[in-house]
């Protein structure tokens, strides 16, 4: 029995850069900061070479982009360089999509502006953005309501 699936596209290109940047962890849990280097790029995250692994889902802050500007996003994967251990590249999906890398003539499927999910600079502190229910996190949850446990 043969199982046929689609073909799987990607969202938008990836470009090989070499982008060093400051990749700090938001989890207690798993302390990590160091200055990597960006290898992958696209609107929706990128592959960064790091010395250290980080488990899934911990989400990092990227610092020190082109521009000035930081962007937040969560680890989707963690792979070995090599048989050595003293590598790893770490795929992270950004939480807000966007040019945040400073890529100047981004490919025409990034279907973004230069600045899209860059967060705001100090200058910009104290406004807040709109809520929408459409964006992360909030668009994570059911909207029929908790379950919670049973007492036993």
């Amino acid at each position: 029995m043969e199982i046929v699936t689609p073909k799987s596209t990607r969202r938008c290109t990836r470009l090989r850069v070499e982008i060093p940047v400051i990749v700090t962890s938001l989890d207690r849990r798993h302390p990590f900061s160091d200055e990597c280097l960006a290898l992958v790029v696209s609107p929706q995250g990128c592959g960064f070479r790091s010395t250290e692994a980080l488990p899934l889902e911990t989400p990092v802050l990227f610092g020190n982009l082109p521009g000035g500007g930081s962007a937040s996003g969560r680890v989707a994967n963690c792979l070995p360089l090599g048989n050595d251990g003293k590598y790893f590249l770490i795929g992270v999906a950004l939480y807000n999509h966007g040019n945040v890398w400073g890529i100047v003539d981004p490919p025409e499927d990034w279907n973004c502006d230069a600045t899209a999910g860059v967060t705001a600079r100090p200058s910009d502190a104290g406004k807040i953005p709109a809520k929408s229910n459409n964006v992360w996190p909030y668009n994570k949850f059911s909207n029929q309501g908790e379950a919670r446990p049973r007492k036993k």
